[in-house]
């Protein structure tokens, strides 16, 4: 079992390093859709309406999944009935997954994440240009900082929801990101 543990803390390790030596030092210009580029506009409506609408978006697939909505900064978990078992507030990182429909690839149970923070429960989703995007849980409870000149994929959650995250996307498991 040391064994076990002892390799996949090395794994781990390994593809933290990895991550971190591929990731550019600065951000690129912002995709089209990010959230980067469009939410200052849209933040300006949005806070007019500090009111935001935890219902499951329209058009953000069927059966089980896991919805991430980019402007809203806001994770469903939904299930096979297409009811909404769970919702919470996100925090990302200065890099956002195409809008699209993914599936999870891995999990980890903890590890360091490529902003240098210890986290658990990752649950990995996309890769692009070197970037791994995933959901993950801060250790200390921090979130990543959406300026920083490092371009990382990590979409935040407090240590509850990350343990929900954990428990409900298992591989395979749906990730409709949408704008």
């Amino acid at each position: 079992m040391a064994v076990l543990t002892a390799a996949a803390l090395g794994v781990v390790g390994f593809l933290g390093y990895q991550a971190a030596a591929t990731a550019p030092d600065h951000p690129t210009l912002a995709r089209p859709g990010s959230h980067s580029s469009q939410s200052k506009e849209k933040g300006k409506d949005k806070a007019a309406s500090k009111q935001k609408s935890t219902a499951l978006p329209a058009g953000s697939g069927t059966g089980e999944r896991v919805v991430y909505a980019l402007d809203d900064k806001r994770v469903w978990l939904v299930g096979a009935d297409g009811k909404a078992t769970r919702t919470f507030e996100v925090g990302p990182s200065p890099a956002s997954p195409d809008p699209g429909t993914y599936a999870v690839t891995s999990r980890n149970e903890g590890g360091i994440g490529s902003d240098g923070v210890q986290v658990e429960h990752v649950v990995v989703f996309h890769t692009e240009g070197g970037v791994v995007f995933g959901f993950s849980a801060a250790v200390d409870g921090s979130m990543p900082d959406p300026n920083a000149r490092k371009r990382t994929g990590a979409v935040r959650e407090s240590r509850a929801d990350g343990a929900a995250m954990w428990e409900f996307a298992q591989v395979s498991t749906k990730v409709v990101v949408i704008a």
